[in-house]
């Protein structure tokens, strides 16, 4: 893993034990599942509409809100950025039609 995975995903967990009012994901823990989904679906949006305006610094500052919020969503279920690696390594090589018939 990257390590700048690696440092964040470590973070992340260390702000599981944080009070609420320490910092911004600690504050999204303690909102639950339903609050960190929902930023993640506004991240989701706005990284649609940076692709749409075209404009590639705007594009990649959305992607990397998205990105850090579905790393939040993974440590609230007790998962690592690891997991997700390893799905797409496993995933290359393999024609995208392959693999989605192989979900069937």
């Amino acid at each position: 893993m990257s390590d700048v995975l690696q440092q964040l995903a470590e973070v992340l967990e260390q702000r599981k034990q944080a009070e609420p009012d320490s910092s911004y994901v600690a504050k999204l823990y303690a909102k639950g599942l339903d609050a960190i989904l929902k930023k993640i679906g506004e991240e989701a949006t706005e990284t649609v509409m940076a692709a749409k305006d075209g404009v590639a610094d705007k594009i990649v500052y959305e992607t990397a809100d998205l990105w850090f919020h579905t790393l939040v969503l993974l440590a609230h279920q007790g998962l690592t950025p690891d997991l997700v690696l390893r799905e797409l390594e496993r995933r290359f090589g393999l024609s995208g039609l392959d693999e989605k018939a192989r979900r069937s």
